[in-house]
């Protein structure tokens, strides 16, 4: 397990498109409401994880859990005698068509622990992202998810749910964080009246807005917990002029604001390289 940990770390840090995640901690993190777009397997190579309103479901080290694509999730990352490392992969809905259709009610998520066939197969995703092309991503990602089925977590094929109005909407809008994404626009891209667009997102129980705030926010809490861009260029890089009201929106959402969360990421040799960072930024700026 310390092999793919190490690997799926030294991938990230080196920079470039990736078909996987690391996220980290050395001290315990808390969130809330983190938003589950796509489904999304997650790998504990370090610490625990602990997911639920009352951190109801333990993930410890070694285990993984593939969640559906449900609206959000509280999360508490916990670092144990080792820091808190979880190797995420982010699922298409496309993906899921390699497997035989789903016999039963959906599910929320589904659990188990990383064995030798697992951790072999996600060592060779990730040595093999160094040099594949994107457009074969999604062939890897199958052979995953087909591999968790022959295990016998056939429920993987019971874990997507129909991309919804609000998914696809999520979707136009995390291609392009600069374009301001008028309801006209958007309608117009989904062949639908403006009307039609407002009553279908109220029957979800959501609205344009708040569709268009946790998709800039999910890829700002991306930013912070996988780069050590400094807050202000992440706050651009996710459509916002202000770094305060990112800072004050990614409280609302997550219950802790960006700088906090990134000081839960490093020792404090790695803070003083981020706060070296942040004013370098402040002078270009």
């Amino acid at each position: 397990m310390e092999a793919l940990r190490l690997s799926a770390k030294v991938m990230q840090e080196a920079g470039g498109a990736l078909p996987f995640s690391v996220y980290s901690s050395v001290e315990e993190q808390r969130i809330v409401n983190v938003p589950i777009i796509k489904p999304m397997l997650i790998c504990v190579l370090g610490g625990s994880k602990r997911l639920g309103s009352r951190g109801e479901i333990e993930c410890p080290a070694g285990s993984f859990i593939l969640l559906s694509n449900r609206p959000g999730i509280n999360m508490r990352n916990i670092p144990g005698d080792v820091e808190y490392t979880a190797l995420i992969v982010e699922f298409e809905y496309e993906d899921f068509n390699c497997l035989p259709p789903r016999k039963g009610r959906s599910e929320s998520f589904v659990q188990g622990d990383i064995n030798p066939a697992i951790e072999r197969s996600l060592q060779q995703f990730v040595e093999w992202s160094a040099f594949a092309p994107p457009a074969m991503w999604g062939v890897r990602r199958q052979e995953i998810l087909q591999l968790l089925y022959h295990l016998g977590y056939e429920q993987v094929s019971e874990v997507i749910e129909p991309p919804s109005l609000s998914h696809k909407l999520h979707g136009l809008v995390c291609a392009d964080f600069s374009v301001d994404h008028n309801v006209d626009v958007l309608a117009s891209t989904l062949a639908l009246s403006e009307s039609t667009l407002r009553r279908k997102l109220a029957a979800e129980g959501t609205t344009l807005q708040a569709i268009k705030d946790r998709a800039r926010l999910g890829f700002g809490l991306h930013l912070v917990q996988t780069t050590l861009d400094p807050i202000g260029r992440i706050a651009e890089r996710c459509g916002y002029q202000s770094q305060s009201r990112f800072t004050d929106k990614f409280k609302q959402l997550f219950g802790v604001t960006p700088t906090e969360l990134r000081r839960t990421r490093m020792s404090d040799s790695g803070e003083k390289l981020a706060e070296q960072g942040l004013n370098r930024f402040s002078a270009v700026a």
